[in-house]
């Protein structure tokens, strides 16, 4: 990671890193919660990270104020990123916010933040799991 200046990645590049990421978090989270069937993780799993989900999510930090400014900034950069990539399954203004919350992570990550990583990984494990973060 030496090598890898996120201050001077585009959103794209952010977004990239973050989902992996983001992704296998989530993998962790649901295997700790003693899931083992494929069909019920992948099921499992698109409450956490879908496009539809992540939009859902962020209304939420948005409206908690959850992401303190930094975070808003890069936020913003994978959001406003242009992609040569059309949305499958879902709308553009999903799509884009679903960029942003990745670079967001990748962003966390690659600047060694694992404790609020760890603690926006955590909040958004609650409001999934209570269904505050609902999409559907």
């Amino acid at each position: 990671m030496q090598n890898l200046d996120y201050e001077q990645m585009n959103g794209l590049s952010l977004a990239y890193i973050g989902d992996a990421i983001y992704e296998l978090a989530v993998r962790q989270h649901l295997l700790g919660l003693g899931l083992t069937k494929v069909n019920d993780l992948q099921r499992h799993s698109r409450h956490y990270v879908s496009a539809k989900a992540h939009a859902a999510l962020y209304q939420l930090m948005d409206q908690q104020q959850i992401l303190q400014d930094q975070e808003l900034l890069y936020f913003k950069r994978g959001r406003n990123a242009k992609s040569h990539t059309k949305a499958k399954n879902t709308d553009v203004v999903s799509y884009r916010i679903s960029t942003g919350i990745e670079a967001l992570f990748g962003y966390l990550y690659l600047s060694n933040q694992s404790d609020r990583l760890q603690e926006l990984m955590e909040w958004i494990y609650i409001q999934v799991e209570t269904g505050e973060a609902s999409y559907e």
